[in-house]
Parts: C-alpha cells; structure tokens; sequence
C-alpha cells in the first residue's frame, strides 16, 4: 500500500507540474503467467532467464508468436522489445491487441525490418468494428536492436495513445458521438508475432527477405499485464471501472506530451493514412476530428 501512495503522490505533483505520469502498479512477472505460445511453435520461442526473458524466431520453418490467456478492455498495455538486428529487411515484428468477432477491434504496433543501416520504420493501425485503414508510419527515432524500449497502448474510453518510451506517437480519440467506431466494447486478446512479411513490408515488398540471415530473433521482456481483465460473463465493470486510466488525467494529453507528439509528427512521420489522396479522395471524417 504505501508503494501505490507514493506512486499516486508522484503523479499528483507531476501532473500540477504538467509533466503528466503514466502510472504503473504492475510488477516484472514470467511469460507463463499471462502468456501462451501460439500457432504450435514451441520451438520458435525460447524463454530464457526463468521466463523472464522470451525470444521469438523466424526461419524457413516457421513464424513464432503468443497470446495473453486473458482478454482485456481498457488499460495500460505494454511490453518491452529488442527487435530484430541487421539485415532484418522483410520481417514484420507485430505487438498488437486484437478482439476475436468478424467485426473486430485491434489496436496495432507494426515494426517493418530493413537493410542493415537504415532507420527501422513503425505502422500503426487502428480497427474499429472491422474497419481499419488507418495506417500511419513513423521512424524510430533510435536504434531499436540495440536495446530494450517498451511499446505501449494506453487504452481508455477517451482515447487509445500509443506510446513509444513513454511518448505518444499517436492519438485515436472516440468519436461514437459523431457516428463514427470505437474499441469501447469488444474485449481484446494480447499478441506479439514475428514473421515474413517481404511482399509488403520492406519498401512496399522491392526488398525481399534473405534466409541466409536466418534465424531472425525479437526478444521481449516485462510480460505484465496493467489492464482490467475481461470476464466471460460479460460483466460492464471494465467500462465502469474507477482504475487510473479511466481518471480525466488521462482523457486527454497534457501540455508536455502534445509537445512530443507534435515532435514527432514534424520530424519522423512518413505516411498518414489522412493525407493519401490517392486512397481516399476526402480525408476520412474523424482526420476532421483529431
């Protein structure tokens, strides 16, 4: 108890400050806990220091991948991953939240692997009640193998932020009230896989993934899980919930973090599904709406 006063101290004086906090009361926990290996490729997940430490394998084989053992609505989503270093053109790092009906919701964090050297390139993407096309890329403003960062969605009613490091590097707010889907109501399953997305993911797919790399290895960390659990009795206490991501701090971005998104919009933006007059010949409405 005292931790979270303190934890609940820090942010109150952070947020008067308007430096904002992002909470945590979570702690380091194995892949077991939450996690399951997916798609039958025990051997393509290898978990290292007790569970906590997980790496994910690509070759000629097979993709790799997990899944939460629980469904989510609303929270703090995060994980903590080493992407795939060198020559990694092709491959497709996926950490994403996704519902399981044939109108889903899904939240996604796309990592598109390169040529040894150049920048790694971050697709983001949002479905609403099975409607998606709302990519937008970033580059990474960092070497991303060389190290762990942590990637995360902070998921409310308001608004889903995703977050690089703690920065948002993108905002989709709910905009039901102008008619238009929102991930407010279909529970999500947690998932990370790596695989070979060369018809696509490299330079629209001119670069072609080379085996000879192979094995391609993501390696993850921090496999706990700050969200409400979903029960199957489809009980509304996620939508109700009193939890820190509900609180009207985290309804909207605060000064220091429209600063950092604006950062990096201007200056490691590359695509925005909004301004791509080719595929929509009027912006989408809620680019009206942002």
């Amino acid at each position: 108890m005292a931790g979270v006063i303190l934890v609940t101290a820090i942010c109150i004086v952070g947020i008067a400050l308007g430096i904002g906090c992002v909470p945590s009361f979570a702690q380091s926990v194995a892949f077991d806990q939450n996690y399951i290996v997916i798609g039958g490729t025990d051997d393509h997940v290898k978990k290292l220091e007790g569970g906590l430490t997980v790496q994910l394998i690509l070759d000629q084989t097979s993709a790799s991948g997990f899944a939460s053992k629980n469904r989510y609505l609303f929270g703090h989503i995060t994980m903590k991953i080493k992407l795939v270093p060198d020559d990694s053109a092709g491959t497709v790092t996926a950490f994403y939240a996704s519902s399981e009906s044939s109108n889903h919701d899904e939240l996604d964090f796309e990592f598109l692997g390169n040529s040894s050297g150049q920048p790694y390139m971050l697709q983001t993407n949002v479905f609403a009640n099975g409607i998606g096309n709302k990519e937008q890329r970033i580059y990474l403003w960092f070497d991303p193998t060389a190290d762990f960062h942590t990637y995360a969605f902070l998921w409310n009613q308001q608004q889903v932020i995703f977050q690089v490091d703690d920065v948002p590097v993108r905002v989709f707010k709910n905009n039901e009230a102008q008619g238009l889907a929102y991930p407010s109501s279909q529970a999500m399953r947690i998932y990370s896989t790596l695989w070979n997305g060369d018809s696509w993911a490299t330079r629209g797919g001119a670069v072609k993934l080379n085996w000879t790399h192979a094995p391609f290895i993501a390696t993850y960390q921090d496999f706990s899980v700050d969200a409400c659990q979903w029960s199957d009795s489809g009980s509304s206490a996620c939508a109700t919930s009193n939890s820190w991501w509900n609180q009207v701090n985290f309804q909207t971005l605060d000064s220091k973090s429209q600063s950092q998104l604006k950062w990096v919009q201007q200056k490691y933006m590359v695509y925005d599904y909004c301004t791509d007059t080719e595929r929509f010949s009027a912006a989408p409405t809620e680019c009206t709406l942002r």
